[in-house]
């Protein structure tokens, strides 16, 4: 392993300001504070250093995965910090960079662009450090290791989800962010099932596209649109994730459409499965971040340590076919609830039912 470059604490204050003047939201710059844990590196240098690059911590699940992805890396001996990027790959980019100057052995990333993130590969390897991408597959890029679950599998669920209620009609498609590689999977997926109910004719497809930064405002909007477009009529939605499946129940709600018409979604997040408690919306998947995030942690270190990973599976990004962990997702929906989430203790009894 190597060794740490020393800081003294007037350099790493001219970075943290430069980090912040090139946009850091609030929430990077609030796990950027513990740079004063990066001083304490230097006396540890024979522990594992590992980064961990968010795009974002404004969706709520995305502070689970730091929390247990942190303690894990900790519990197995080493040291750990966390960045966000606020959804803004150059930010993202500069993170990076300052991590690997600050001497991690792994890079651990959720890409904010799948694409652009190849160049966070390319700055890490030319300073001999892995890097991990975590649930969001890096593209073009030679990646060291992936570890998500199976996101066509996801997409597969979100369809059947949905036709358990309606099998046939006007049915829409609200994807996720089109630089996120989970979202063209997730869709695949989708369109493996729905296809052949199209070809009969059995479903019309009156709106099939991405969403921009998986944002809900944007699902909201897409999806009035398309309720203006087709006569504030609609027989079902597929939508990617929680978030945008909010979206979605928000523009129906405006039309009293809400429960009527069946909504998929991902995540399993604290206010979706409140909404599939009031029949608004139909089902989620429950990825376990628990071991999504303990996975990553041990593959990071294990990589810090020089340990070798081993897995059968692998999955194209466009440059080489990565080296990848695929987890199994689970369906939610309002009969399993208790068996799923709560037996995990991934969300509590009396956070979803305030008992």
């Amino acid at each position: 392993m190597k060794s740490f470059i020393k800081r003294d604490l007037l350099v790493i204050a001219a970075i943290l300001m430069s980090l912040i003047m090139v946009g850091c939201s609030s929430q990077s710059s609030q796990t950027s504070s513990q740079a004063s844990n990066t001083i304490k590196l230097t006396t540890d240098e024979e522990k594992p250093y590992i980064g961990f690059v968010l795009d974002t911590l404004q969706d709520e699940r995305w502070y689970n995965d730091k929390e247990l992805f942190e303690e894990k890396v900790k519990d197995l001996g080493g040291n750990v910090k966390t960045l966000a990027a606020n959804s803004s790959d150059e930010i993202q980019i500069s993170q990076a960079e300052l991590l690997i100057e600050e001497g991690v052995d792994v890079l651990v990333v959720v890409p904010a662009n799948a694409d652009t993130a190849s160049k966070i590969v390319e700055m890490a390897h030319n300073k001999d450090v892995k890097v991990i991408s975590y649930d969001r597959l890096i593209r073009n890029a030679d990646v060291d290791h992936y570890i998500s679950f199976d996101n066509e599998k996801i997409g597969e669920m979100q369809a059947n989800g949905v036709l358990n209620d309606i099998s046939e009609g006007d049915f829409a498609y609200i994807g996720g962010a089109k630089t996120d590689n989970n979202a063209t999977l997730l869709r695949q997926g989708a369109m493996s099932v729905l296809k052949p109910l199209i070809d009969e004719g059995k479903i019309n497809l009156v709106y099939d596209n991405f969403t921009d930064d998986w944002d809900p405002a944007v699902a909201k909007k897409n999806m009035q649109d398309t309720l203006q477009a087709n006569g504030d009529e609609i027989d079902a939605v597929i939508a990617a994730n929680d978030g945008t499946a909010g979206g979605v129940i928000q523009a129906l709600e405006t039309k009293n459409l809400a429960g009527n018409v069946p909504v998929s979604g991902q995540d399993a997040e604290l206010s979706a499965i409140k909404r599939i408690i009031d029949g608004k919306q139909t089902m989620t998947v429950y990825k376990s971040i628990n071991l999504l995030a303990e996975n990553a942690a041990e593959i990071a270190v294990k990589f810090a340590n020089d340990e070798s990973i081993s897995t059968n599976k692998t999955i194209d990004n466009g440059k080489i076919d990565v080296p990848a962990t695929l987890l199994e997702p689970i369906s939610v929906t309002k009969d399993n609830i208790k068996e799923t989430i709560i037996k995990d203790g991934y969300l509590t009894s009396e956070e979803i039912y305030g008992q």
